[in-house]
């Protein structure tokens, strides 16, 4: 798909992940839908701004939905908008989500219930939530040639859907799901020109992973292969720009974590 000129949303823009996917697809040329609850970050509007870029159109080529992506008429509104606003969608990036950690058994009681909910309800609801009516829009754009391609939906999975860790469930439960509806979601999509991929990112540099305490940080650090960091935002914006922009990629699950095994 070429980026350029194309609507695609993208939830969780307002920071780490999903904010690095709306710049860059911003500087390709796209509009862009940004839907989170959480109004953008100053430095995402500061390289937004028409000031601070040295393409002074990517101001009017962006809106800030502020939605809960596990609210069906927030999320619905949003999409409407966007709409209104640029036209019908041609992809969607789905980045919003939270993290939990908790065993099970902890040494005081057991696991709660609430919280294993809520990651369920973010990650995995929240992204089928943001799919669907996404791709309600997709559907009815005019196919580009020579393929007949509509647009591209790409989810974001985790290595935790693999190597989750002691204290994961809940994550590892959400991120596991989102890799395995990627296939079925994209044989039930190709007959209206919309492949579907997810990225299983390892650990990255984002706000969620800087809010975690050095006990965490040190090991996944030790365990990392190469390079021996923590991956960057911008490096995951580059595979959703390689996921768009590469027809073949479709049905898949893609990592992106350096060669990382928890």
């Amino acid at each position: 798909m070429q980026v350029a000129n194309r609507t695609l949303l993208v939830s969780g823009s307002s920071s780490g992940l999903g904010a690095a996917c709306a710049l860059r697809l911003l500087e390709l040329g796209a509009n862009v839908v940004g839907l989170d609850r959480s109004e953008p970050g100053d430095w995402l509007m500061r390289r937004i701004s028409a000031e601070g870029c040295t393409n002074d159109n990517l101001q009017a080529r962006y809106w800030h939905g502020q939605a809960d992506v596990t609210d069906e008429a927030s999320v619905q509104r949003v999409v409407m908008q966007g709409i209104e606003r640029f036209g019908e969608f041609s992809g969607a990036v789905c980045c919003a989500g939270i993290l939990h950690g908790q065993r099970i058994l902890p040494r005081d009681g057991i696991a709660s219930l609430d919280a294993f909910r809520k990651v369920i309800d973010v990650n995995l609801i929240g992204t089928f939530n943001v799919v669907r009516y996404a791709a309600e829009s997709i559907a009815r754009g005019e196919p580009q040639a020579p393929d007949g391609e509509r647009g591209v939906v790409v989810m974001t999975s985790s290595i935790a859907a693999f190597d989750g860790q002691v204290g994961q469930c809940a994550y590892s439960a959400s991120k596991g799901a989102i890799a395995a509806m990627t296939l079925p979601m994209a044989r039930e999509f190709a007959k209206l020109g919309i492949r579907v991929v997810s990225i299983a990112p390892g650990v990255f540099e984002t706000p969620m992973m800087q809010a975690a305490s050095q006990k965490v940080r040190e090991p996944l650090l030790e365990a990392s292969v190469f390079p021996r960091r923590f991956g960057d935002s911008e490096e995951f914006a580059a595979m959703v720009q390689c996921v768009l922009e590469n027809a073949m990629l479709n049905g898949a699950v893609l990592r992106l974590d350096g060669a990382l095994r928890m």
